[in-house]
């Protein structure tokens, strides 16, 4: 009886709240070994366990360096097209592999994405942080397209570009926008997978012969506009992530009749995973390959280093804008609260950002920093900032805006408006799906060069400056998601008063009943010892 009253009472003293604290000397099944040994363990520094947490990286920066070097070293052998096509070789494998999984990965990324059970499961709040993550990404991603047109980073100062006629122009910039709309609407799911809607403009030109007179002949020229749209080859991932999308917030609000589905997409996500997370590893190779081709190619290296410089600047020069001026901007205007005592006190994840270059990493700091030095609430923290660590990404989406239209630059491509328009979509969907991506910053570029008809072959010059500009966009990510905590819980204020007084009735509810059930056992117990006590008195 005694042991079951023990036992019972101290059931009722954990129900009340009360941890138990683990002895210092307590062992750690895994490991065999004291927790604080453990603890003391993991603080020290092994120059092992770093090259092999950051092997990845250290194997890229040294296959560009090598790249780099072979290829200025086959500058001096004059080869022919088909011998530099031998040195590419390698790399053309790695960007087909890559496009390979483009198509299964958006629409799987897409359709068991976070966004859409946000505002089903967290009502308001969820609704408004969705809000905050797509107002934030796309002002970014026009940031960034905004700055690579007015600096034009891929143009060298030799280049000149001509201006068209404007209203030739107006005509391609509204069928333009046309084709973006027949693309978002494709007639056909399964063509749209590799076809995709363009508008096109013939002008036809006629000789007209009349008689002036009996004895001559007039010619004039008649000119004729013949306007036509036909399907050109490339994926419409403008189309399939539109029915993606759709598709899924229609499977969230299916409940569990439609589980089997979503299973089904998410156990395809995570083997897409998988296989781009082993393919991933080949990367280095190729790029040291397809970097020296490119060398070999280049006409002018210095033109070509003025260009990756200018678009250094270009990204570094958005990422000011976006963290300085367009953050602080909403910050103020939704809270009516200084700014920068508000970035103050997020200092410390701002620098982890940086340094480890990884919104995932830095999540336990940015939880603290917002709690302990903003005191802001933990609904809000615990469900905004590991969602925002991946989904909210507006460093890479004006990243990934800016270096689609370097890579067009370079190859003389044009970009009207309702071009631009197409890209700042994808660029958004890219950068939004790409939670859990291995190396999400040269996927998604693989993503958005090819759903947008540009070479791929140019990426390697991208990653020469990555190294920095990672670090810089992490840190941007990484206070754009500080920044929505900020704005989310402001707005939120009846709400989290509600769940907080929620909260504290329960708790209070909860005391109560173990307050009655302590007093019940204990009223039971006395009546147990006033038996035992009257036995043992007959007995006696």
């Amino acid at each position: 009886m005694n042991n079951k009253f023990q036992s019972s009472q101290k059931m009722l003293e954990i129900k009340s709240g009360e941890a138990v604290q683990p002895e210092e000397n307590q062992l750690n099944h895994s490991c065999s070994e004291p927790l604080s040994q453990v603890m003391f363990n993991k603080k020290k520094w092994n120059i092992w366990t770093f090259i092999k947490k950051n092997a990845f990286v250290i194997l890229t920066m040294t296959a560009m360096a090598v790249g780099i070097g072979l290829g200025f070293a086959l500058r001096q052998v004059n080869m022919s097209p088909r011998e530099i096509m031998y040195v590419t070789f390698p790399g053309e494998l790695l960007m087909r592999i890559l496009k390979m999984m483009v198509l299964p990965l958006v629409i799987s990324s897409l359709i068991t994405g976070g966004f859409f059970s946000l505002a089903k499961t967290y009502g308001r709040i969820g609704l408004r942080a969705f809000s905050y993550y797509m107002v934030t990404t796309v002002i970014a991603t026009f940031t960034g397209i905004a700055l690579a047109v007015s600096i034009k980073p891929g143009k060298s100062s030799r280049q000149t570009s001509e201006p068209s006629g404007g209203k030739s122009q107006t005509v391609q910039s509204v069928d333009s926008f046309l084709d973006l709309i027949r693309n978002m609407l494709p007639s056909n799911l399964v063509e749209a997978c590799f076809k995709k809607v363009r508008s096109m403009m013939f002008l036809l030109q006629f000789l007209h012969l009349y008689h002036h007179n009996y004895l001559t002949f007039v010619s004039v020229v008649v000119y004729i506009y013949y306007y036509q749209y036909f399907t050109s080859n490339g994926i419409n991932i403008l189309g399939l992530l539109i029915f993606s999308a759709a598709f899924g917030l229609v499977l969230s609000s299916m409940e569990s009749k439609g589980k089997p589905l979503r299973d089904f997409f998410t156990c395809l996500n995570e083997a897409i995973m998988q296989l781009v997370n082993i393919v991933i590893w080949y990367s280095p190779v190729g790029f040291l390959f397809l970097l020296a081709g490119q060398i070999v190619k280049m006409a002018d290296t210095t033109n070509v280093a003025h260009a990756v410089t200018m678009y250094t600047v270009t990204v570094i020069t958005g990422l000011i804008i976006h963290s300085f001026i367009t953050l602080p901007l909403i910050y103020f205007i939704v809270t009516q609260k200084n700014p920068l005592r508000f970035f103050a006190g997020i200092l410390q994840a701002l620098t982890t950002a940086f340094g480890t270059s990884s919104s995932s990493a830095t999540l336990p700091v940015t939880l603290h920093c917002m709690e302990q030095n903003h005191n802001m609430d933990k609904i809000v923290t615990r469900f905004m900032l590991p969602m925002g660590a991946t989904v909210n990404m507006d460093g890479s989406s004006l990243y990934e805006a800016v270096a689609a239209l370097f890579i067009a630059q370079i190859h003389d491509i044009p970009f009207n408006f309702g071009q631009m328009i197409v890209l700042s979509l994808i660029v958004t969907a890219a950068s939004s799906g790409s939670a859990g991506i291995p190396q999400a910053g040269m996927v998604t570029m693989v993503i958005v060069l090819s759903s947008a008809g540009l070479p791929t072959e140019n990426i390697p010059l991208l990653l020469m400056v990555d190294w920095i500009l990672d670090r810089l966009r992490t840190a941007t990510n990484v206070l754009g998601d500080c920044v929505g905590v900020g704005v989310v819980q402001h707005l939120s204020k009846h709400e989290l008063q509600g769940s907080s007084s929620a909260r504290n009735n329960l708790e209070g509810k909860e005391m109560s009943q173990t307050t009655i059930i302590t007093c019940q056992e204990k009223e039971k117990a006395k009546q147990r010892r006033c038996f035992s006590w009257l036995i043992k008195d007959r007995v006696n």
